[in-house]
């Protein structure tokens, strides 16, 4: 199967060099590397484990109530209504 991923340059150039010293080409290197990472992880394991969502608390102590999707799109509204306030 053909994938697209975005890997950052110097990780790839340190992949790359990596398969030109072993002999393999890039793709060859990059399925070694996923076989034996999903090898070594057990089945529905995750290797890491998210948080909760941060919640932001004012200082009163108490929880920003949430806003509903009609309060937000009337948010929306306010703010594409407004000119651009940001400073340029």
């Amino acid at each position: 199967m053909r994938t697209t991923v975005d890997v950052p340059d110097d990780l790839y150039r340190r992949l790359k060099a990596r398969a030109a010293l072993s002999g393999l080409k890039v793709r060859e290197l990059m399925t070694r590397y996923l076989e034996e990472g999903l090898r070594s992880l057990p089945a529905g394991e995750h290797p890491v484990r998210r948080s909760a969502l941060p919640v932001a608390i004012p200082s009163t102590g108490s929880p920003i109530a949430a806003l509903t999707r009609s309060e937000l799109a009337r948010i929306d509204e306010d703010e594409e209504r407004q000119p651009d306030a940001r400073p340029a």
